[in-house]
This record gives C-alpha cells, sequence and structure tokens, in this order.
C-alpha cells in the first residue's frame, strides 16, 4: 500500500497543473514531532511505501530526519520533486538517511516549453543536474511527465532520455482537474487520445527495459491485457483501496485530485481514519455506477475516481469520462 504526504505546500515552483496550488508554506503545517507520529500511525496502518511530495518536498528543514524516521518504523521512503534543489550533498545524504528513490519530473525535452510549464526559467537544467546528482550519489531515480496535448508527441522519446539518463522508470501522469489544473482542463486529453497515448506507453514499455507507468489513467490496465502484456500492478485506480494522500495541515483525502477531506491526523490517528471512513469503505466496494460499473475489467482498472468526480458533481463512483471502452467495447476487446 502506498500513502503519499505533501510534507509543505511551500515551492520554488509555480507549475500550471499544480494540484495543491503550491507555492507559498500554509500555516499550521504538521510539524516534526506531530509528523513522526503520523509516520508511526501510517506503518500501524500496514502501509509500505512512503511518498514525500509537497509542494517541493526538499524545502522543508527537517527533511532528512524525517526520512529516517519513516526507514526505521519499516517504511519506504520515496519523494515526487522538481529535483531542481537535489545538489549531490543533499542526494547523498538523502541516500544514507534511506530514502529508497526520488522520483523527479520532466515535461518536455524542450527548455523552453518546460520552464514555461513549470514557470522557472532555469528549470531544466536544475532537474537534470538533479538526476544527474542521484546516479553519482546512488540514488535510485525515476522520470515523472505530465502528459498534455502539446507534449504527447514527446512521450517515447522522454523515455528514451530517461534510459539515457539512468533512471529506472518513467512515470507519465495524465491530468486531473483540480487545483491550479482546473484553468487549463481545455488541454487534458479527450477520449480518442487519452486511449491513443496510453496504447503508445504500453507498446513502448515493449521496447525498453524501464519500467513505464501512466498514473491517473488506470485503463492502461485493460490496454495492456489487450495486448497480452503481464504487467506487475494488479490495479490501475488505487484511491482509497491501497492509497492515499495527506495533506501539509494532516487532511487524510482518498487521492492527491480528489480533494474530499475525511480526517485531521492531529484529531483522529491516521490507521483508524484509513479502516473506518465511510468513503473509504464506499470506494472499496467498487460498485461503480454506469460504464465502469458493468465493465468487465472494473476490478483491473477501476477507472480515474477524482476525474468521475470532477465531471460528475463530486461523485466519485460515476463513470470514467474520458474512457473510449465505454461505447466500443466489441471493437476494443479483440
Amino acid at each position: 500500500m502506498i500513502v503519499s504526504w505533501n510534507t509543505t505546500n511551500a515551492c520554488n515552483m509555480y507549475c500550471d497543473h499544480c494540484y495543491r496550488d503550491a507555492g507559498c508554506k500554509a500555516e499550521e503545517e504538521l510539524s516534526t514531532s506531530e509528523a513522526k507520529a503520523m509516520l508511526n500511525q501510517i506503518a500501524k496502518a500496514g502501509f509500505k511505501i512512503m511518498i514525500f511530495s509537497g509542494g517541493e518536498p526538499l524545502m522543508r528543514a527537517d527533511i532528512v530526519e524525517l526520512v529516517a524516521y519513516a526507514r526505521e518504523r519499516g517504511l519506504r521512503p520515496v519523494f515526487g520533486t522538481n529535483g531542481t534543489l537535489l545538489t549531490l550533498e543533499l542526494a547523498r545524504e538523502l541516500k544514507k538517511a534511506g530514502a529508497m528513490g526520488m522520483g523527479i519530473s520532466l515535461d518536455s525535452l524542450d527548455r523552453e516549453k518546460h520552464g514555461r510549464f513549470r514557470r522557472y526559467k532555469d528549470a531544466w537544467d536544475e532537474t537534470v543536474q538533479g538526476m544527474r546528482n542521484c546516479k553519482e550519489a546512488g540514488l535510485p531515480f525515476q522520470v515523472h511527465t505530465t502528459v498534455m496535448e502539446w507534449n504527447s508527441s514527446e512521450l517515447e522519446a522522454l523515455t528514451d532520455f530517461a534510459v539515457k539518463e539512468g533512471a529506472v522508470a518513467h512515470h507519465i501522469f495524465f491530468l486531473v482537474p483540480t487545483g491550479r489544473a482546473v484553468s487549463i482542463e481545455e488541454e487534458s486529453l479527450r477520449a480518442e487520445a487519452y486511449e491513443d497515448v496510453l496504447t503508445r506507453i504500453m507498446k513502448k514499455q515493449q521496447t525498453v527495459d524501464i519500467e513505464l507507468k501512466p498514473t491517473c489513467a488506470p485503463q492502461f490496465m485493460r490496454i495492456a491485457k489487450q495486448l497480452g502484456m503481464n504487467m506487475r500492478f494488479s490495479r490501475g485506480c488505487l484511491a482509497g483501496t491501497a492509497y492515499c494522500i495527506i495533506s501539509p495541515k494532516g487532511q487524510v483525502q482518498p487521492c492527491a485530485y480528489l480533494n474530499l477531506p475525511l480526517g485531521d491526523v492531529r484529531e483522529v490517528p491516521f490507521d483508524e481514519i484509513w479502516a473506518g471512513h465511510p468513503v473509504f469503505r464506499e470506494l472499496r466496494t467498487l460498485e461503480y455506477k454506469g460504464g465502469c460499473g458493468t465493465c468487465g475489467f472494473k476490478k483491473a482498472c477501476g477507472g480515474c475516481r477524482a476525474r468521475a468526480a470532477y465531471y460528475h458533481e463530486g461523485d466519485y463512483m460515476a463513470e470514467e469520462p474520458w474512457c473510449l471502452y465505454h461505447g466500443r467495447r466489441g471493437e476494443l476487446s479483440g
């Protein structure tokens, strides 16, 4: 099971698609002692992978201490970062503390396009240097790319770049309108392009040794099965079933893109929220509506619950809107 903690709302970038609307540090973010108490509860709940994300997690002064504490509790500390603050010294400190991997965001091979999307002039060079510092420190890293209409043609080349730089994986994130991303909703992929890009990613996976994984596009599980591929993943959308996220202030929600606070770790232990909240319980029933409810791939895929909620007035059990399979099952099942 995987849990992601937005360690801070502070960030040195102002990305167009940020689901957290990050920038300035939020008031009343979890302190070091509160974070350690939460990590104890996360371990008690049976989680294994602990993602430190943000904002920009490397802006927390206590981040190395918290990584070491998480590792002591039997968790696997990994990161979601823009990579620009990853000096060689910090990469070595994080590895020594027990960090197991860094997810580093790179959205284009074009310096100008990446910098414009991230609202940070030198983003490309500093991010790639962060990757190279990880490699030198012996700290595994993977490349994270948010796919939009404007960069969808670059995905295979970005995978080749990830291989060249020594990444262990390339994870490709599909836009869900939340936070600042609401303002660029029209740039997200629709059903035909969504299906095409996922198929391209799965076919590219057959040509490279590193792991490729679409995120917030659970239909990749169905496409992989249709292509006869064996994936190590058991399910597409994990929201509320094997994954959740915690905000900088300690609010628990089903996923990063489903802004539905279910409890505060300062008031109720995380393990109790995870085990007992009615929303988590409902998500675990898999009793979806519309095409997702009748789909033969619903256990493997599940549809994106956050995208379902956005396009169906908050109904997170509704049909995934951008799945082409709903209306073309006969054609796509062969």
